[in-house]
């Protein structure tokens, strides 16, 4: 099945027909609230996918046109049909829930699998990526296929959030009217899981899993108002799932909740023999005990601050106003909820507006000058891209003749014109890799963001405060968790406005990020938990409303 287009939507909505309004205001319902509603009888999976296709036919493919989706499930109806007597339980805690999955993510079968690309376009999966068949296992109803940053934000150096060649731009739904230059929305989606995070806030489905590299669930779960779980790597398996970068690559949840997210770490986080970093595994039996508001108390909570100044955080002189403001009051609220905070400078590079640097990180792009635009993400993600894309191409992908990276390449070239908007500078770097990871400077680039990001960053900054977590604003600290495969898990803190391009904004989210440790996630999701009650700052996104 091929994107939706408004009349493939219409279709599935009339098939749909006319229903008493369900119980729930999908908008802000959570998982736990749709669970309730269906163990109870208030409501059946058809009733509720059908529902949600109603919403996706009015915001997604009609009225303000959110292009979050990029493909609807052809046997959703069916597969909820066959759910209709099953409740959640135990054994099958998501029995009946609507979940949309990122298109980056293998679904075997009835849904193609793209990454945005063009060049993948029909191109169909062998098999479901192994999270794909733990949701199923579990009894989710796979709604269809979230948009993205075409292949997660590693085809061009100049590629917009949410942007992707098959699917078109992403909007953020708290920002609707605000489009600038070449459509390109003024107040950012987030990327690369934008379509993900678009979804769920906007009430298009129950929850959606994303994928992550380097703040790509982060910053589109803080860009909309969103809870998030970016896990340590090797929590949960990547089997499936085209890659960047096998060192730091994982998928984790976007929801409306701490609970939720835990709900669903709980399905997610599972060993598998396709993906070896889940074999050194740590996970409690039950990721939602002890989420308590008494949980922060004691916690002692590192604050990044500017060494020059240490009482002063670096926040408020890096962030705006409206930004720095909202800040100060998450860590009242940390404080008022019996939380240590520790100021102190974090001696490492790697977020955005920083303090000090002990060790230059390689972090620059040697290979490529592509038609005067000079490509600069990570070294490591470059080789290993070409490495681990050439694996899934040639593992997992079928009803395609893109065979290698070198084929989407010169596809994207033939094609330029629908192709190749913002370029390929990336692709072309990497593809001038050798593809087998044994170069001197991809080993040197990979030993020292481990060096910069464990033994100098993370980890010697919480061993030496004594830390439970690091509080960071927005995605801001994403780098420094991501390089060491560390976990994150973000949490809505309020809303933001300002100028953008010479336009003023209305209020959009910001969200709040506690990092920690490997295979820390009970413990920070237990801190989000806390945060979140005391605070309830989660509001949907305006001029959505139930139908």
């Amino acid at each position: 099945m091929q994107k939706p287009s408004r009349g493939d939507a219409a279709t599935v909505a009339a098939a749909v027909g006319a229903e008493a309004p369900i119980p729930l205001k999908l908008d802000h319902a959570s998982m736990s609230d749709i669970a309730h509603a269906l163990v109870n009888g208030h409501v059946t999976a058809s009733a509720l996918v059908k529902a949600y296709l109603a919403r996706i036919e009015a915001y997604d493919r009609d009225g303000p046109k959110l292009n979050a989706v990029r493909a609807l499930n052809p046997d959703t109806l069916a597969i909820a049909g066959r759910l209709d007597g099953v409740k959640p339980s135990a054994s099958r805690p998501l029995a009946g829930i609507p979940i949309l999955v990122k298109d980056n993510i293998a679904t075997g079968g009835e849904l193609p699998t793209t990454a945005g690309s063009l060049a993948l376009e029909g191109a169909q999966a062998r098999a479901d990526a192994t999270i794909v068949r733990l949701l199923r296992e579990a009894g989710a109803v796979i709604l269809g296929k979230a948009n993205l940053t075409e292949f997660s934000n590693m085809l061009a150096v100049d590629m917009p959030a949410g942007y992707s060649s098959l699917g078109g731009q992403v909007k953020n739904p708290y920002a609707l009217a605000l489009v600038g230059d070449h459509g390109i929305p003024v107040v950012s989606p987030g990327g690369s899981s934008a379509g993900s995070a678009v979804a769920v806030a906007a009430g298009l489905c129950a929850a959606s899993i994303g994928t992550e590299t380097s703040g790509s669930l982060l910053w589109p779960a803080s860009q909309n108002g969103l809870v998030t779980v970016k896990p340590t790597v090797g929590l949960i398996s990547r089997a499936g799932i085209v890659p960047i970068a096998h060192s730091q690559d994982t998928a984790g949840p976007m929801t409306r909740t701490v609970r939720d997210a835990a709900l669903l770490l709980n399905v997610l986080a599972a060993t598998d023999p396709l993906d070896p970093a889940t074999q050194k595994q740590r996970r409690p039996a039950d990721y939602t005990a002890g989420l308590t508001r008494n949980a922060m108390k004691g916690a002692r909570i590192g604050v990044p601050s500017d060494p020059a100044d240490p009482l002063n955080d670096c926040f408020y002189g890096k962030l705006p106003p409206t930004s720095a403001k909202l800040m100060a009051e998450a860590i009242q609220v940390l404080e008022d909820l019996g939380a240590v905070i520790v100021r102190a400078s974090m001696p490492t590079a790697g977020w955005i507006g920083g303090p000090g640097t002990t060790m230059a990180v390689l972090n620059r792009n040697p290979l490529s000058e592509h038609k005067g635009t000079v490509a600069r993400p990570p070294v490591v993600f470059l080789y290993e891209l070409k490495h681990d894309l050439n694996l899934y191409l040639k593992e997992w992908a079928a009803n395609t003749d893109v065979k290698t990276m070198a084929d989407i390449v010169a596809f994207n070239e033939r094609n330029a014109g629908r192709a190749l908007r913002f370029g390929q500078d990336h692709f072309l770097a990497a593809e001038m890799t050798r593809g087998d990871l044994s170069e001197r400077e991809y080993k040197s680039a990979r030993a020292m963001d481990l060096i910069s990001a464990k033994t100098g960053g993370m980890d010697a900054y919480m061993n030496q405060h004594k830390l439970d977590a690091v509080l960071f604003p927005g995605a801001t600290g994403a780098s420094i968790a991501a390089k060491a495969g560390y976990p994150s898990v973000m949490v809505p803190a309020g809303f933001i406005s300002g100028t953008t391009d010479g336009k003023d904004t209305p209020d959009y989210p910001l969200g709040v990020a506690f990092a920690g440790r490997a295979w820390s996630e009970h413990k920070l999701l237990r801190l989000a938990y806390a945060y979140e009650q005391a605070s309830d700052l989660r509001k949907p996104p305006p001029g959505l409303p139930g139908l």
